[in-house]
């Protein structure tokens, strides 16, 4: 059972959720753990409880750290030794509106408000400087919820001795400060509040009783809405939506009722409803969110509503139209396969309960949600947070046209006896250089969204790979792939730590979307290269199993390392003598920036 689907089952989180946690346990995911410390300005047990089930949807193990109740600055500006010792992943500061130190009054002057705005903000930011220097790790802040009562009435939001007004402009403060610094997040507590029902919200009871900043049954919103962008940081989103066309993306049946007959555009009630849901998919896409279509229909048909007058979406939005009569599980299985995307990515939507059902059942991974009426669509989709936006990167920006490419190319295999001859008509070129400030974000991206060529599974943020690069002992490696179709963005990262005369390999991943391409014997031949101009003699490579990097079980084996010793935990280790190393042939033409 999906426990996480919009809406929430509160009553059942709540009451279940030991039961619930042993359920999700047993699930074969392919587990990250993660070490998270909550820094509470009020009660978190429940709040910790959740967000282990959130988490455990997502497939990560986490551990966790709670303050003492209301030490979250203490702890966070001046450490402990449990917390210096828990060596956090993450550290979230869980504060609400009741937090802040000193607000306005109506004696106040103008200037006197701006001095107090100053002093509570300066608290904060000392309080995550302070954070980052210690640990090092991402931080999630709370920003403000709005309080349970208006001093001024409507005059309280626009009046600068307002607590509403004092609120909303701290609010801002935050929101700069995180456009301004990497791997700091805000959790949108004002958004969850008045989403959930602020006269609901801000009953005084939890708060005078219990010091919970909000009833028990808003916890599992809140939560979750943490455990979205954790999951996202730990390349955990959904990648693709499959979306039907009859009754979905328009209303009514285009094989029956013909073009003219369905209802899209903004002159009917109905129309409007899935005019916005196509604008809001249109939207997604533009932030990196690939579109496929998976209809019972005839293509022509399919093609003919896509051209609708008073559509949003065109056949081009889509990288692949699977309009057929064949069963919807078998094309989304068809789909996965062309674009070399796991089946778990994919959000299937559909209007028809049978037909989300058969997908539930033959294939549990892919997200089903229950689209109810179309009014609903676009509220269920965004609430179920399949697709929390941490990071924003030019690679995301070009997604459609990149598994378009990528469909394309694996089409043009077919063609080809000769493996040889259809990767010499890719016409591929390669850029390799250094970890580069511009690449940062795209790096850590590809380290926390890779699985199946993915050696070791270190999952890195942004700070992570700007110590690699800045680090005098690290050699680090990305490369850059483009085809005649294409160009497919950074895509293959590796990187290792010099000891002694020997380089430990930390990192190396590829995409999916260049497999069997021969990028990795380019990217070997980089590195080899790179190491005999220094004193090392070694490298040394890491394999950690999965269950889903089984592709690269023999990669050390085939690129001449010698195996060294297997660990209690099924990881190996393997050697290379950079001496006897033979550069491995290429259909790639490549240029080297080693900056």
């Amino acid at each position: 059972m999906d426990y996480f689907s919009y809406p929430l089952d509160t009553k059942t989180l709540i009451r279940k959720k030991l039961a619930i946690k042993n359920e999700l346990l047993e699930q074969n995911h392919s587990w990250i753990t993660k070490r998270i410390a909550v820094l509470g300005g009020s009660t978190t047990n429940e709040v910790v409880d959740q967000l282990e089930l959130a988490l455990l949807h997502y497939g990560i193990k986490a551990e966790f750290y709670q303050s003492e109740y209301g030490k979250y600055w203490e702890d966070g500006m001046f450490g402990n030794p449990a917390l210096d010792g828990f060596a956090p992943d993450i550290i979230y500061i869980h504060t609400n509106w009741r937090n802040v130190k000193e607000f306005p009054s109506i004696s106040d002057t103008e200037e006197s408000v701006d001095k107090i705005l100053d002093n509570e903000y300066t608290r904060f930011e000392q309080l995550w400087n302070s954070i980052k220097e210690k640990y090092q790790c991402p931080i999630i802040q709370n920003n403000f919820d709005r309080p349970d009562y208006r001093l001024m009435g409507n005059r309280d939001i626009w009046d600068y001795r307002g607590r509403s007004n004092f609120l909303s402009r701290l609010n801002q403060k935050f929101y700069l400060y995180a456009r301004e610094h990497t791997s700091f997040y805000i959790n949108d507590l004002d958004y969850i509040a008045q989403n959930f029902g602020l006269a609901e919200w801000s009953n005084s009871l939890y708060w005078n009783m219990y010091k919970y900043m909000c009833p028990m049954n808003a916890i599992p919103y809140l939560s979750f809405s943490i455990a979205n962008i954790i999951k996202s940081l730990f390349g955990k989103n959904k990648k693709l939506i499959a979306l039907d066309l009859d009754n979905t993306i328009w209303g009514g049946v285009i094989g029956d009722d013909g073009l003219e007959g369905i209802k899209i555009g903004k002159e009917t009630p109905q129309g409007q409803s899935y005019y916005y849901f196509q604008k809001y998919c249109k939207e997604l896409q533009k932030i990196g969110v690939v579109l496929a279509v998976n209809s019972k229909n005839d293509e022509d048909n399919a093609i003919a509503g896509l051209k609708h007058p008073e559509g949003v979406l065109r056949p081009d939005d889509f990288v692949s139209i699977k309009a057929n009569w064949n069963n919807k599980d078998q094309n989304l299985r068809e789909l996965a396969d062309e674009l070399s995307l796991g089946i778990d990515s994919f959000v299937f939507v559909d209007d028809n309960p049978a037909e989300r059902e058969i997908i539930k059942n033959r294939l549990p991974a892919v997200a089903v949600p229950d689209m109810d009426v179309a009014e609903n669509y676009i509220k269920i989709l965004d609430e179920s947070g399949y697709f929390e936006t941490t990071t924003i990167t030019e690679d995301d920006l070009s997604k459609t046209s990149q598994y378009k490419a990528r469909a394309q190319a694996k089409k043009e295999q077919a063609v080809y006896e000769n493996y040889d001859d259809y990767l010499k008509s890719l016409e591929m070129k390669a850029v390799v250089t250094e970890f580069d400030p511009i690449c940062i974000q795209r790096i850590a991206q590809l380290t926390n969204k890779t699985n199946q060529f993915n050696l070791t599974t270190l999952r890195c943020s942004e700070d992570d790979i700007r110590h690699m690069q800045n680090a005098p002992d690290y050699i680090c490696l990305c490369g850059r792939l483009i085809d005649k179709f294409a160009d497919n963005g950074i895509v293959t990262v590796v990187s290792g730590k010099i000891k002694d005369d020997s380089l430990h390999i930390e990192l190396w991943l590829m995409s999916c979307r260049v497999f069997k391409r021969g990028l990795e014997d380019l990217m070997m031949n980089e590195l080899v290269k790179i190491v005999r101009n220094t004193n090392i003699r070694r490298i040394v490579g890491y394999y950690k199993p999965t269950p889903k990097n089984g592709l690269v079980k023999d990669f050390y084996s085939n690129m001449g390392f010698s195996f060294v010793k297997e660990e209690s935990n099924g990881s190996t280790i393997w050697e290379l003598d950079t001496l006897s190393y033979e550069m491995h042939t290429t259909m790639i033409s490549m240029s080297s920036l080693w900056l």
